[in-house]
């Protein structure tokens, strides 16, 4: 599902870029921002040739342009830096994409992260980001994990009660407290899908607000427990900014009951989730216009109830990442079933991108080798899994193409290695990272050999397997 132009008006891969950078800002832009026509009619992302990368590295390929990344990443801290006068720190939400190379380019435009895992901990940790700019989510964390959190001096974002007493036990007489924040549900609920709504009151996310008593009440009288800052997050993709202007008030009451209580609250974290543009009918708000929303609001809230300005904290993901990143795939078979549609099939999907079977996602696409042809038909672009719900976009609008083609899928930064699996045995992709021409490998693709890596065959089935 797809919205585009109608065929009355055959829109080619080239007119199509022509309009697709709508915004200076990153997350309103269809396209990674380096995005342009190259030589031979071919699409161009970091000063590479998309059709010579899935020819050098394979495909399925993500292809992520750092030149999109780190223009995110400076728009966020220098619109808090404009706005806000108080301190701030901006962590990257990895959980959108792990891995050293994204955790490493975040860190060095001065970006904290924010790790939902061990494994997400030990990815950043490795990646040279400073423990000080680490903060540790989850509503399930293992004692394993919070002990990992403990030594790396990282601050623990508390989601329930279990978490509380976990880190009591395991602080024991230690000399130095942890660093704590509490993630409370705000009760504000946003227009997206329900399985991103984490604001609620009803999400599996962080204490009920009626319970804000009791909880300061334990922090308080635990002096093992640093409790530094408060949390909130009221979902994801979201394109309207009145949640988040409605956010800061909830959150300086918090912040004034903690006070009541002795709890040192000089941190407030407002969560992310400012939403990109996926196809043309999305239309978010820039990055600049949510940072000041937040800013302003926070900032007449504090004043409006006497308190120093907090040190202010937000979290984004998708709108860091999202647009900087595309998924090029070779495309394959075509069916026609007559009167009903045409399939065209590429070598990945749902294993790469698991978005479209779980969310309803919306996507755009486009030929990359033939970005001048006008599109002349209507396909349902699958994929190759087992599956019939595997459908990258189903209607989309394209040139004649034929087997052996580069199409490229745009917007697939946030979710989609992060999400992906193994399903079918089909390997990860790959993914580069290009800029001003250069492509670097970040992530290898996966071979059959890793596919077994960690199977084992217990030594009695082994007589037992038939022999060619």
């Amino acid at each position: 599902m797809v919205s585009t132009p109608s065929l009355d008006k055959p829109q080619s891969g080239r007119s199509f870029l022509d309009q697709a950078i709508a915004s200076s800002s990153p997350n309103q832009s269809l396209v990674p921002i380096t995005t342009r026509l190259g030589d031979n009619d071919a699409l161009e992302i970091g000063g590479c040739d998309v059709p010579t990368l899935v020819h050098r590295f394979g495909s399925p390929l993500y292809i992520l342009d750092e030149t999109t990344l780190r223009t995110a990443c400076r728009q966020y801290r220098d619109a808090f830096a404009q706005y806000y006068d108080g301190e701030s720190l901006v962590l990257f939400a990895s959980k959108a994409w792990s891995c050293l190379a994204v955790c490493a380019i975040v860190a060095s435009e001065g970006l904290g992260v924010d790790v939902v895992s061990g494994g997400e901990l030990y990815t950043a940790l490795n990646a040279g980001v400073a423990p000080e700019r680490l903060y540790l989510h989850g509503n399930n964390k293992s004692v394993q994990e919070l002990k990992e959190a403990i030594e790396a001096g990282i601050t623990v974002v508390a989601d329930n009660w279990q978490d509380l007493h976990i880190l009591v036990d395991l602080m024991g007489d230690r000399p130095n407290p942890v660093r704590l924040m509490l993630r409370f549900t705000p009760g504000i609920e946003c227009h997206t899908h329900e399985y991103i709504q984490t604001g609620h009151i009803d999400s599996k996310f962080g204490f009920d607000p009626d319970s804000l008593d009791a909880v300061l009440q334990f922090v308080s009288q635990q002096p093992s427990l640093n409790c530094v800052g408060l949390h909130a997050h009221i979902g994801s993709q979201i394109f309207e900014l009145q949640p988040h202007h409605d956010l800061p008030e909830v959150m300086v009451s918090w912040l004034q009951r903690a006070q009541s209580y002795n709890v040192p609250v000089t941190e407030l974290n407002v969560g992310g989730g400012l939403g990109i543009r996926y196809t043309e009918d999305d239309d978010p708000p820039s990055i600049d216009a949510w940072v000041k929303t937040i800013c302003d609001r926070l900032s007449g809230a504090c004043r409006e109830a006497n308190l120093p300005l907090p040190r202010l904290l937000c979290e984004p993901g998708r709108s860091l990442i999202g647009t900087a990143c595309v998924t090029a795939y070779s495309i394959g078979a075509r069916k026609t079933v007559p009167g009903v549609r045409d399939y065209i099939t590429v070598d990945g999907g749902m294993s790469d991108n698991p978005r479209p079977i779980t969310y309803q996602s919306r996507y755009r696409a486009v030929v990359a080798n033939r970005m001048s042809a006008p599109a002349s038909e209507t396909v349902t672009i699958a994929g190759k899994h087992c599956e019939s719900g595997d459908v990258v976009i189903a209607d989309a609008q394209l040139p004649a193409t034929e087997a052996g083609d580069t199409l490229v899928v745009m917007g697939t930064g946030a979710y989609n290695y992060s999400m992906s699996s193994n399903y079918n045995r089909l390997p990860r992709p790959a993914a580069v990272l290009v800029c001003d021409g250069e492509a670097n490998l970040i992530l290898q693709r996966e071979t059959y050999e890793d596919l077994l890596r960690q199977d084992c065959l217990p030594e009695r089935l082994v007589a037992k397997t038939p022999r060619p």
